[in-house]
């Protein structure tokens, strides 16, 4: 029997976005609560701004997506080979970019930020220009580090995240859950909004900055290893392994 088999865990994915991560847990035996707590939607302008430095992305150095919404969207308007070398924050998102055939020719070891300033490149000698496609609300730490390398950089919206309206009655479910996930530092965030204060003891999170994040409020939390979906699949299956059920 799996671990996994009659723990009920809350995945708060977006709607689109849910079903992978979901479905395996279900195959591996979890009661899976779905309940979203963020909404991908298009920048205020409607993604002008971003199809505008697409359009002449040969100005560009680096293009550096930090999440699979960004790298969609980056994706999508993308028209064919840039002079432009690509950037991703991990193998996660560098995936809707490689199915499309492009090739991503930075991605760092540990799928954080940080990682992928540290291994990024100084810019030339006679300057560069980096186009950064991200959440409409981002950590700084990204652009103010490559700016504090020597590069240029536009940061320009590729997508928004918004609160979609919960079911009360899903959410007295995750409330009593045993465990949930998080795939990013703002579902952990957004869950906490939503929840309140009676939330699952135990976090499984795919970074170290969504750890962080629900450690500080309050989780007791297990990590991906590596920061992917399949290695927070692992992380549940482990912890379940080692745990006792509860209910």
């Amino acid at each position: 029997m799996s671990p996994l088999a009659g723990r009920t865990v809350v995945v708060t994915r977006a709607t689109d976005q849910a079903g992978g991560l979901a479905g395996a847990l279900a195959d591996l035996g979890a009661q899976v609560i779905e309940l979203p707590v963020v909404t991908i939607v298009e920048p205020a302008d409607g993604g002008t701004a971003l199809a505008t430095a697409l359009g002449s992305s040969d100005r560009y150095d680096w293009i550096v997506v930090t999440s699979p919404n960004g790298a969609r969207r980056v994706a999508d308007l993308l028209d064919g080979p840039s002079t432009a070398r690509l950037a991703a924050v991990g193998p996660r998102t560098a995936g809707p970019l490689e199915a499309l055939g492009q090739v991503v020719d930075l991605v760092p070891g540990r799928a954080v930020a940080e990682s992928l300033l540290e291994e990024f490149p100084d810019p030339p000698e006679s300057g560069g220009r980096i186009l950064l496609a991200r959440a409409e609300v981002a950590r700084d730490v990204l652009p103010d580090g490559l700016v504090d390398k020597g590069w240029e950089v536009d940061v320009v919206v590729a997508y928004r995240n918004v609160v979609p309206e919960v079911d009360p009655a899903v959410l007295a479910r995750a409330r009593a859950a045993h465990l949930v996930t998080f795939t990013a530092e703002s579902t952990v965030r957004r869950y906490h909004e939503v929840a309140g204060a009676t939330l699952p003891g135990v976090a499984a999170c795919i970074g170290p900055i969504s750890a962080a994040t629900a450690r500080e409020l309050g989780f007791t939390t297990i990590e991906a290893d590596p920061h992917s979906v399949a290695g927070l699949l692992d992380a549940v299956v482990a912890w379940a392994a080692a745990s006792p059920p509860t209910t």
